[in-house]
Protein backbone atom coordinates (compact mmCIF):
# COMPACT_ATOMS: atom_id res chain seq x y z
CA UNK A 1 0.00 0.00 0.00
CA UNK A 2 1.23 3.33 -0.50
CA UNK A 3 0.68 5.94 1.78
CA UNK A 4 1.03 8.68 -0.27
CA UNK A 5 -1.34 8.01 -2.94
CA UNK A 6 -3.79 7.44 0.29
CA UNK A 7 -3.56 10.11 1.30
CA UNK A 8 -4.04 12.12 -2.12
CA UNK A 9 -7.25 10.04 -2.35
CA UNK A 10 -8.80 10.96 1.67
CA UNK A 11 -7.41 15.17 0.80
CA UNK A 12 -10.01 14.42 -2.65
CA UNK A 13 -12.68 13.05 -1.42
CA UNK A 14 -12.47 15.66 1.72
CA UNK A 15 -12.72 18.20 -0.72
CA UNK A 16 -15.38 16.56 -2.90
CA UNK A 17 -17.22 16.34 -0.27
CA UNK A 18 -17.22 20.04 1.14
CA UNK A 19 -17.12 21.67 -1.91
CA UNK A 20 -20.41 22.08 -1.63
CA UNK A 21 -20.98 24.07 1.72
CA UNK A 22 -24.88 22.77 1.59
CA UNK A 23 -22.73 19.65 2.04
CA UNK A 24 -21.18 20.79 5.11
CA UNK A 25 -24.27 21.99 6.97
CA UNK A 26 -25.96 18.75 5.96
CA UNK A 27 -23.09 16.52 7.37
CA UNK A 28 -22.84 18.17 10.38
CA UNK A 29 -25.37 20.80 11.32
CA UNK A 30 -28.41 18.68 10.21
CA UNK A 31 -27.51 15.84 12.76
CA UNK A 32 -27.98 17.86 15.71
CA UNK A 33 -30.88 19.84 14.48
CA UNK A 34 -32.38 16.01 14.01
CA UNK A 35 -31.06 14.87 17.42
CA UNK A 36 -32.71 18.27 18.96
CA UNK A 37 -36.07 17.50 17.30
CA UNK A 38 -36.09 13.86 17.99
CA UNK A 39 -35.05 14.75 21.65
CA UNK A 40 -38.67 16.56 21.64
CA UNK A 41 -40.63 14.91 19.80
CA UNK A 42 -39.70 10.88 20.60
CA UNK A 43 -41.27 10.82 23.64
CA UNK A 44 -43.67 8.41 25.43
CA UNK A 45 -44.30 10.41 28.74
CA UNK A 46 -48.14 11.09 29.45
CA UNK A 47 -48.44 14.87 30.21
CA UNK A 48 -52.15 16.51 30.14
CA UNK A 49 -53.80 13.90 28.46
CA UNK A 50 -57.47 14.86 27.69
CA UNK A 51 -59.69 13.29 30.52
CA UNK A 52 -63.66 13.54 30.86
CA UNK A 53 -65.18 13.34 34.66
CA UNK A 54 -68.84 11.43 35.04
CA UNK A 55 -68.98 12.29 38.83
CA UNK A 56 -72.33 10.63 40.07
CA UNK A 57 -71.46 11.00 43.36
CA UNK A 58 -70.99 14.69 43.96
CA UNK A 59 -69.35 14.63 47.24
CA UNK A 60 -66.38 15.73 48.56
CA UNK A 61 -64.28 12.41 48.27
CA UNK A 62 -65.55 12.26 44.52
CA UNK A 63 -64.15 15.60 43.78
CA UNK A 64 -60.78 15.16 46.00
CA UNK A 65 -60.42 11.87 43.60
CA UNK A 66 -60.48 13.83 40.75
CA UNK A 67 -58.37 16.58 42.52
CA UNK A 68 -55.44 14.15 42.79
CA UNK A 69 -55.63 12.70 39.42
CA UNK A 70 -55.35 16.10 37.70
CA UNK A 71 -52.85 17.06 40.35
CA UNK A 72 -49.42 15.32 39.18
CA UNK A 73 -50.06 16.63 35.68
CA UNK A 74 -50.74 13.75 33.44
CA UNK A 75 -54.41 14.41 33.42
CA UNK A 76 -56.30 17.78 32.29
CA UNK A 77 -59.94 17.34 32.41
CA UNK A 78 -61.67 18.61 29.28
CA UNK A 79 -65.22 18.12 30.24
CA UNK A 80 -67.70 16.96 33.12
CA UNK A 81 -70.85 15.54 33.00
CA UNK A 82 -73.80 13.01 34.99
CA UNK A 83 -74.45 11.27 32.18
CA UNK A 84 -72.22 8.22 31.62
CA UNK A 85 -73.80 8.20 28.08
CA UNK A 86 -71.81 11.70 27.58
CA UNK A 87 -68.38 9.75 28.18
CA UNK A 88 -68.62 7.02 25.24
CA UNK A 89 -69.85 9.89 22.75
CA UNK A 90 -67.05 11.89 23.95
CA UNK A 91 -64.58 8.99 23.28
CA UNK A 92 -66.21 8.21 20.39
CA UNK A 93 -65.51 11.70 18.91
CA UNK A 94 -62.14 11.85 20.27
CA UNK A 95 -62.76 15.07 21.98
CA UNK A 96 -61.16 12.95 24.87
CA UNK A 97 -58.20 10.13 25.68
CA UNK A 98 -59.29 9.09 28.80
CA UNK A 99 -62.49 8.59 30.93
CA UNK A 100 -63.02 8.90 34.83
CA UNK A 101 -66.37 7.34 35.96
CA UNK A 102 -67.45 7.69 39.88
CA UNK A 103 -70.63 5.96 40.55
CA UNK A 104 -73.15 7.04 43.08
CA UNK A 105 -72.55 5.86 46.63
CA UNK A 106 -68.35 6.07 46.55
CA UNK A 107 -68.15 8.37 49.11
CA UNK A 108 -69.92 5.71 51.72
CA UNK A 109 -68.19 2.55 49.74
CA UNK A 110 -64.63 3.88 50.78
CA UNK A 111 -65.26 4.24 54.23
CA UNK A 112 -65.74 0.82 54.29
CA UNK A 113 -62.88 0.03 51.83
CA UNK A 114 -64.73 -1.51 49.13
CA UNK A 115 -65.33 1.43 46.16
CA UNK A 116 -64.94 1.00 43.00
CA UNK A 117 -64.40 3.40 40.31
CA UNK A 118 -64.22 3.07 36.19
CA UNK A 119 -61.47 4.10 33.72
CA UNK A 120 -61.99 4.13 30.05
CA UNK A 121 -59.33 4.63 28.04
CA UNK A 122 -58.76 5.49 23.90
CA UNK A 123 -56.93 2.53 22.88
CA UNK A 124 -56.55 3.99 19.26
CA UNK A 125 -52.66 5.13 21.11
CA UNK A 126 -51.66 1.89 22.35
CA UNK A 127 -48.68 3.16 23.76
CA UNK A 128 -50.44 6.24 25.45
CA UNK A 129 -53.45 4.22 26.42
CA UNK A 130 -51.21 1.55 28.59
CA UNK A 131 -48.98 4.45 30.13
CA UNK A 132 -52.42 6.28 31.17
CA UNK A 133 -53.86 3.81 32.54
CA UNK A 134 -50.92 2.65 34.47
CA UNK A 135 -50.60 6.34 35.82
CA UNK A 136 -54.52 6.39 36.78
CA UNK A 137 -54.80 2.80 38.46
CA UNK A 138 -51.15 3.98 40.42
CA UNK A 139 -53.12 7.24 41.26
CA UNK A 140 -56.39 5.97 42.64
CA UNK A 141 -55.10 2.80 44.29
CA UNK A 142 -52.90 5.57 46.33
CA UNK A 143 -55.82 7.65 47.03
CA UNK A 144 -57.46 4.55 48.33
CA UNK A 145 -54.63 3.73 50.36
CA UNK A 146 -54.46 7.07 52.28
CA UNK A 147 -58.14 7.79 52.46
CA UNK A 148 -58.99 4.59 54.46
CA UNK A 149 -56.69 4.81 57.63
CA UNK A 150 -58.24 8.06 57.87
CA UNK A 151 -61.38 6.08 58.97
CA UNK A 152 -59.58 4.20 61.14
CA UNK A 153 -59.24 1.17 58.87
CA UNK A 154 -55.63 -0.60 59.32
CA UNK A 155 -53.47 -0.04 56.43
CA UNK A 156 -52.07 -2.75 54.69
CA UNK A 157 -48.11 -3.12 52.92
CA UNK A 158 -46.76 -0.24 52.63
CA UNK A 159 -44.69 0.22 49.43
CA UNK A 160 -41.58 1.89 48.95
CA UNK A 161 -39.97 2.37 45.09
CA UNK A 162 -36.83 3.54 44.08
CA UNK A 163 -35.93 4.42 40.39
CA UNK A 164 -32.10 4.24 39.69
CA UNK A 165 -30.47 5.86 36.43
CA UNK A 166 -33.52 8.05 35.87
CA UNK A 167 -35.19 8.86 38.53
CA UNK A 168 -37.77 11.16 37.25
CA UNK A 169 -38.32 8.13 34.59
CA UNK A 170 -38.00 10.88 31.51
CA UNK A 171 -38.19 8.91 28.58
CA UNK A 172 -36.39 11.60 26.73
CA UNK A 173 -33.37 10.47 29.01
CA UNK A 174 -33.73 7.27 27.28
CA UNK A 175 -34.55 7.88 24.16
CA UNK A 176 -31.45 10.96 23.12
CA UNK A 177 -28.79 8.39 23.25
CA UNK A 178 -30.27 5.71 21.48
CA UNK A 179 -31.60 8.69 18.79
CA UNK A 180 -27.82 9.80 18.60
CA UNK A 181 -26.91 6.15 17.63
CA UNK A 182 -29.31 6.10 14.58
CA UNK A 183 -28.59 9.42 13.14
CA UNK A 184 -24.42 8.54 13.10
CA UNK A 185 -25.59 4.99 11.35
CA UNK A 186 -27.76 7.52 9.05
CA UNK A 187 -25.14 9.51 7.94
CA UNK A 188 -22.45 6.22 7.58
CA UNK A 189 -25.02 4.62 5.27
CA UNK A 190 -25.66 7.94 3.35
CA UNK A 191 -22.32 9.22 2.33
CA UNK A 192 -20.68 5.47 1.68
CA UNK A 193 -23.40 4.56 -0.38
CA UNK A 194 -24.43 7.53 -2.39
CA UNK A 195 -20.77 8.60 -2.88
CA UNK A 196 -19.67 5.45 -4.63
CA UNK A 197 -22.71 5.37 -7.01
CA UNK A 198 -22.30 8.97 -7.47
CA UNK A 199 -18.95 8.26 -8.88
CA UNK A 200 -20.20 5.51 -11.11
CA UNK A 201 -22.85 7.71 -12.50
CA UNK A 202 -20.51 10.12 -13.33
CA UNK A 203 -17.72 7.81 -14.71
CA UNK A 204 -14.93 9.00 -12.70
CA UNK A 205 -15.19 5.84 -11.17
CA UNK A 206 -13.63 3.88 -14.35
CA UNK A 207 -10.74 6.80 -14.46
CA UNK A 208 -9.75 5.85 -10.65
CA UNK A 209 -9.54 1.98 -11.53
CA UNK A 210 -7.09 2.93 -14.16
CA UNK A 211 -5.10 5.40 -12.34
CA UNK A 212 -2.59 3.75 -9.99
CA UNK A 213 -4.53 3.51 -7.32
CA UNK A 214 -5.17 -0.36 -6.05
CA UNK A 215 -8.50 -1.44 -5.42
CA UNK A 216 -7.58 -1.26 -1.41
CA UNK A 217 -6.13 2.25 -1.38
CA UNK A 218 -9.47 3.55 -3.64
CA UNK A 219 -11.55 1.60 -0.92
CA UNK A 220 -9.87 2.93 2.11
CA UNK A 221 -9.71 6.57 0.68
CA UNK A 222 -13.40 6.27 0.11
CA UNK A 223 -14.48 5.39 3.48
CA UNK A 224 -11.78 6.62 6.02
CA UNK A 225 -13.07 10.17 5.51
CA UNK A 226 -16.47 8.93 6.62
CA UNK A 227 -14.95 7.80 9.58
CA UNK A 228 -13.89 11.10 10.50
CA UNK A 229 -16.92 12.58 9.79
CA UNK A 230 -18.81 10.39 11.49
CA UNK A 231 -16.73 10.47 14.62
CA UNK A 232 -16.69 14.35 14.65
CA UNK A 233 -21.03 13.84 13.99
CA UNK A 234 -20.69 11.32 17.47
CA UNK A 235 -18.94 14.49 19.52
CA UNK A 236 -21.48 16.83 18.03
CA UNK A 237 -24.45 15.29 19.08
CA UNK A 238 -22.82 13.84 22.15
CA UNK A 239 -22.35 17.72 23.13
CA UNK A 240 -26.05 18.21 22.50
CA UNK A 241 -27.31 15.45 24.62
CA UNK A 242 -25.04 16.44 27.72
CA UNK A 243 -25.35 20.29 27.30
CA UNK A 244 -28.37 20.61 25.90
CA UNK A 245 -30.58 18.01 27.05
CA UNK A 246 -28.60 17.81 30.38
CA UNK A 247 -27.89 14.12 29.93
CA UNK A 248 -24.29 13.15 31.81
CA UNK A 249 -22.04 10.31 30.34
CA UNK A 250 -21.31 8.57 33.07
CA UNK A 251 -19.08 5.51 31.74
CA UNK A 252 -15.55 6.15 29.87
CA UNK A 253 -15.57 8.04 27.32
CA UNK A 254 -12.58 6.14 25.74
CA UNK A 255 -14.80 3.00 25.65
CA UNK A 256 -17.47 5.47 23.87
CA UNK A 257 -15.02 6.08 21.15
CA UNK A 258 -14.01 2.63 20.82
CA UNK A 259 -17.43 1.11 20.57
CA UNK A 260 -18.35 3.86 17.61
CA UNK A 261 -15.44 3.29 16.09
CA UNK A 262 -16.37 -0.35 15.45
CA UNK A 263 -20.41 1.04 14.87
CA UNK A 264 -19.49 3.42 11.67
CA UNK A 265 -16.78 0.06 10.41
CA UNK A 266 -20.04 -1.76 10.08
CA UNK A 267 -22.26 1.36 8.99
CA UNK A 268 -19.73 1.88 6.33
CA UNK A 269 -19.51 -1.78 5.38
CA UNK A 270 -23.89 -1.72 5.07
CA UNK A 271 -23.33 1.39 2.71
CA UNK A 272 -20.62 -0.44 0.96
CA UNK A 273 -22.98 -3.27 0.61
CA UNK A 274 -25.59 -0.77 -0.96
CA UNK A 275 -23.23 0.34 -2.99
CA UNK A 276 -22.57 -2.80 -4.93
CA UNK A 277 -26.30 -3.55 -5.60
CA UNK A 278 -27.13 -0.25 -7.31
CA UNK A 279 -26.42 1.39 -10.18
CA UNK A 280 -27.85 5.06 -9.55
CA UNK A 281 -28.42 7.28 -6.78
CA UNK A 282 -31.92 6.70 -6.24
CA UNK A 283 -31.32 3.11 -6.53
CA UNK A 284 -29.15 3.45 -3.75
CA UNK A 285 -31.19 5.85 -1.82
CA UNK A 286 -33.74 3.52 -1.84
CA UNK A 287 -31.81 -0.09 -1.18
CA UNK A 288 -30.27 2.28 2.08
CA UNK A 289 -34.03 2.42 3.53
CA UNK A 290 -34.64 -0.76 2.90
CA UNK A 291 -31.81 -2.04 5.42
CA UNK A 292 -32.13 1.30 7.68
CA UNK A 293 -35.67 1.04 8.43
CA UNK A 294 -36.38 -2.74 9.59
CA UNK A 295 -32.72 -2.45 11.20
CA UNK A 296 -33.50 0.67 13.35
CA UNK A 297 -37.39 -1.01 14.18
CA UNK A 298 -35.35 -3.82 15.54
CA UNK A 299 -32.47 -2.45 17.35
CA UNK A 300 -34.92 -1.79 20.74
CA UNK A 301 -34.75 1.88 20.20
CA UNK A 302 -38.82 2.13 19.95
CA UNK A 303 -39.84 -0.93 21.42
CA UNK A 304 -38.18 -3.53 23.71
CA UNK A 305 -36.42 -6.08 21.82
CA UNK A 306 -37.72 -8.55 24.86
CA UNK A 307 -41.23 -7.58 24.06
CA UNK A 308 -40.47 -8.81 20.02
CA UNK A 309 -41.69 -12.42 19.15
CA UNK A 310 -38.78 -14.83 19.59
CA UNK A 311 -37.80 -15.27 16.00
CA UNK A 312 -37.75 -11.28 15.92
CA UNK A 313 -35.46 -10.99 19.02
CA UNK A 314 -33.11 -13.68 17.00
CA UNK A 315 -32.86 -11.65 14.03
CA UNK A 316 -31.73 -8.72 16.34
CA UNK A 317 -28.45 -10.07 16.88
CA UNK A 318 -27.64 -9.73 13.95
CA UNK A 319 -27.81 -6.10 14.14
CA UNK A 320 -25.48 -3.48 14.65
CA UNK A 321 -27.58 -1.01 16.08
CA UNK A 322 -28.98 -3.51 18.72
CA UNK A 323 -25.82 -3.37 20.43
CA UNK A 324 -24.82 -0.13 20.55
CA UNK A 325 -27.58 1.61 21.33
CA UNK A 326 -27.01 -1.01 24.53
CA UNK A 327 -23.73 0.03 24.72
CA UNK A 328 -24.77 4.34 24.25
CA UNK A 329 -27.29 3.78 26.70
CA UNK A 330 -25.43 2.00 29.64
CA UNK A 331 -22.30 4.41 29.24
CA UNK A 332 -24.61 7.45 29.18
CA UNK A 333 -27.05 6.85 32.02
CA UNK A 334 -25.40 3.16 34.31
CA UNK A 335 -22.16 4.51 33.82
CA UNK A 336 -20.60 0.84 32.39
CA UNK A 337 -17.33 -0.25 32.00
CA UNK A 338 -15.68 -2.72 29.61
CA UNK A 339 -16.48 -5.78 32.18
CA UNK A 340 -20.01 -5.34 31.84
CA UNK A 341 -20.27 -3.75 28.21
CA UNK A 342 -17.55 -6.34 26.29
CA UNK A 343 -20.37 -8.57 24.84
CA UNK A 344 -21.75 -5.70 23.00
CA UNK A 345 -18.27 -3.79 22.13
CA UNK A 346 -16.63 -7.75 20.66
CA UNK A 347 -20.56 -8.37 18.57
CA UNK A 348 -19.95 -4.82 17.59
CA UNK A 349 -16.03 -5.68 16.57
CA UNK A 350 -17.16 -8.33 14.92
CA UNK A 351 -20.06 -7.28 12.79
CA UNK A 352 -17.53 -4.19 11.84
CA UNK A 353 -14.87 -6.62 10.15
CA UNK A 354 -17.04 -8.92 8.39
CA UNK A 355 -19.49 -6.32 6.79
CA UNK A 356 -16.39 -4.18 5.60
CA UNK A 357 -14.87 -7.37 4.66
CA UNK A 358 -17.56 -8.75 3.09
CA UNK A 359 -18.43 -5.91 1.34
CA UNK A 360 -15.29 -5.05 0.41
CA UNK A 361 -14.90 -8.56 -1.44
CA UNK A 362 -18.54 -7.53 -3.25
CA UNK A 363 -16.88 -3.97 -4.32
CA UNK A 364 -13.84 -4.99 -5.80
CA UNK A 365 -15.22 -7.70 -7.93
CA UNK A 366 -17.86 -5.24 -9.54
CA UNK A 367 -15.71 -2.62 -10.26
CA UNK A 368 -12.66 -5.21 -11.21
Amino acid sequence: MNWLRLREMVRKELRQMFRDPRMARLVFISPIIQLVVFGYAVTTDVHNTPTYVVDLDQTQESRSLVATLTAGGYFRVVGRSDRPSDLRRVLDRGDALFGLEIPRGFASDLSQGQAVVQILVDGTSANTATTAQGYAVGIVNDFGSKAIPIRGTPSGVELRAQVWYNSNLESRVYNVPATAGIIILLMCLMLTSLSIVRERELGTLEQLMVSPLRPVELILGKTLPVVGVAMIDLLLVSLVATLWFGIPIRGSISLLVLSSLFYVVAGLGMGLLVSTISDTQQEAFMSMYLIFLPAMLLSGFMFPVSSMPEVFQKITLLNPIRYFLETLRSIFLKGAGISVLWPQVLALAVMGVVALGFATRRFRKRIG
